[in-house]
Order: C-alpha cells, then structure tokens, then sequence
C-alpha cells in the first residue's frame, strides 16, 4: 500500500483531538470524518487523500475507548497510522474495525509531511519513497492481519463461522 504522510510530530493526541466529544452523536463515517482532527489541523480534510496516512509520536489514540476515532480517519480516507506507540484500546479498536496501525519506534522523526510511503505489511518494512529511506516495524500478527483483512472482527467471526 502506498499514501502520502501527514505528520503530527507530538506525544499522546488523544481520542478527543482525534474526533471531539461533540461529535459522538453521530455514527457514519463520512459525517464523522467531516470533524477528523480538526482541534489539531484545521485543515486536515483538505490536505488528506484517500490512502495517505498518519504520522505521529508515543500514545497515539490514548484517552477514551471510542470507536469513532477509528471511523473518523477511515472515512477522511486516511488508510493507516503510524506511530512511535498507540494507545492499548485504540490499536485494539484499529484492528478489530479493520483499520491499520503500525507501531515503529522513531517514526515520527524520521518521516515529514508529504513524504511518499509503501508499507509492506506482511514483512514490517516502511519504504520512505521521497527519501530512499527503509524502516523496519515489528509485523502485525497474522491473527490481526486476517481481521483487518476480513474488514474487521465482525466480518471475520462470521468468515470463520
């Protein structure tokens, strides 16, 4: 998979900066998606194309357990994140709703906004296309792949039913 970045060079953006707690009284991804990142990047939504990805530092998604952080990215389009570490119930969040999260130490000073990335799942490599650079990532679990694979849990209890 290919995207560009856009890089949040900080610690601990919480879910609430991700998709404010105003906005949980929605539950459709393309609405929700209208309000993704705001607090942090106005903007957001008019730099974003379908498959970029998001670049950040330690604890991201940290906060509450809310599922509509991780539907407010998928509908902005945004294909995976990357970060130094996740928040525990957000990476769950991810992989249980077929979302990528990618956990690479050191990311976030590494990658720049607008940098050009390919990301190989199975083998936990990050190509840096913009600067001929490769990162190495611990790959995601083959349980987790086949989730995320399957469109998330639900998708996947039923598969395998």
């Amino acid at each position: 998979m290919t995207g560009n970045a856009h890089c949040y060079k900080r610690d601990h953006i919480n879910t609430d900066e991700i998709i404010p707690a105003r906005y949980l009284n929605m539950d459709k991804e393309a609405d929700l998606a209208k309000h993704a990142m705001e607090d942090i990047d106005v903007d957001f939504l008019n730099k974003v194309k379908t498959g970029d990805m998001i670049i950040a530092g330690e604890d991201f998604g940290c906060g509450s357990s809310r599922e509509h952080a991780v539907w407010a990215l998928r509908g902005a389009g945004i294909r995976a994140v990357i970060a130094d570490t996740f928040g525990r119930i957000f990476y769950r969040n991810c992989i249980n709703n077929g979302f990528i999260a990618i956990e690479c130490k050191g990311i976030s000073d590494k990658v720049d906004s607008g940098d050009k990335l390919e990301i190989d799942i199975e083998n936990g490599v990050i190509n840096n296309m913009t600067k001929k650079e490769q990162y190495e990532f611990l790959a995601i679990p083959e349980f987790a792949r086949e989730i995320i694979a399957a469109g998330g849990l639900l998708n996947y209890i039923v598969r395998k039913s």
